[in-house]
């Protein structure tokens, strides 16, 4: 398949339906993100928002829709007008094109900062440990953690933890990178130093879809604001239109409580 034009949108969902057991999690979810764009996903506990990023790179199984990444399925093919799982390989190959940050650091404990930012680059994407080293300190390094390539996740505070995670996620060099409350898990202190990071990837035009309770930081860096509840996106808009002048009442109420001193 030819990849898609450039005014393509790189990812695209549409009517995208899951549900866990009687529960439907994402009620029909539609999202268009462009390349370098940055989209905050902001909603209460419960509203499907991790869920729709786990969906974007086939963690879950949706249920109903489409969702496309570069202007192929992912995780399934069509077949005689049907969508059918994909190979677990051609699922792995646009996956790795997918960046995904948890809010746990996941990282592999007996594996120093540059050993866990060095796995996959050499392991799924088969480079040589050399070439895959030059690029693993390059990442770190980019996310300011030059002075830790030799330490373990253990000698590590939680924050630069993640930004291991998150220059680990770089390496693979993805086109999208989706933040899956990255920060959610921190103390407060170390919020900041991870935010930094994300701002400097959303000002380099990194394609970014970060799901955040961090107000600041949508209203900031983000592109636009998707409003998730109930699983149904309730409302788009700009941040400064939806922060100042949200559209519905939903929004507001959200708004009232998040920003509650």
């Amino acid at each position: 398949m030819t990849d898609p034009s450039p005014t393509s949108p790189l990812l695209l969902l549409q009517n995208v339906r899951k549900r866990f057991g009687r529960h439907e999690v994402l009620r029909g979810i539609d999202l268009t993100v462009t390349e370098g764009e940055v989209v905050a996903i902001l909603g209460p506990s419960g509203s499907g928002k991790s869920t729709l990023l786990r969906c974007i790179n086939h963690l879950e199984r949706i249920d109903a829709g489409t969702i496309l990444f570069e202007g192929r399925p992912i995780g399934y093919r069509q077949r005689h007008g049907r969508l059918v799982e994909a190979p677990e390989r051609e699922i792995a190959q646009i996956r790795a094109r997918i960046g995904m940050v948890f809010q746990r650091f996941n990282l592999f404990p007996h594996l120093t900062a540059l050993g866990n930012v060095m796995e996959a680059p050499v392991h799924v994407l088969h480079l040589p440990r050399e070439q895959a080293r030059e690029r693993a300190i390059a990442m770190l390094q980019r996310v300011g953690l030059a002075s830790k390539l030799d330490a373990y996740p253990a000698q590590l505070s939680g924050g630069q933890q993640q930004r291991v995670a998150i220059a680990r996620a770089l390496a693979m060099q993805p086109r999208l990178m989706l933040f899956d409350e990255a920060t959610s898990a921190l103390d407060p202190e170390l919020v900041g130093e991870v935010l930094a990071v994300m701002r400097d990837l959303a000002a380099a035009g990194m394609t970014m879809i970060a799901v955040t309770h961090e107000m600041s930081f949508a209203a900031e860096a983000a592109d636009r604001i998707v409003f998730i509840d109930e699983g149904v996106v309730q409302e788009e808009a700009p941040p400064q239109r939806f922060f100042t002048n949200p559209a519905t009442e939903r929004a507001r109420q959200f708004l009232r409580r998040v920003t509650r001193t």
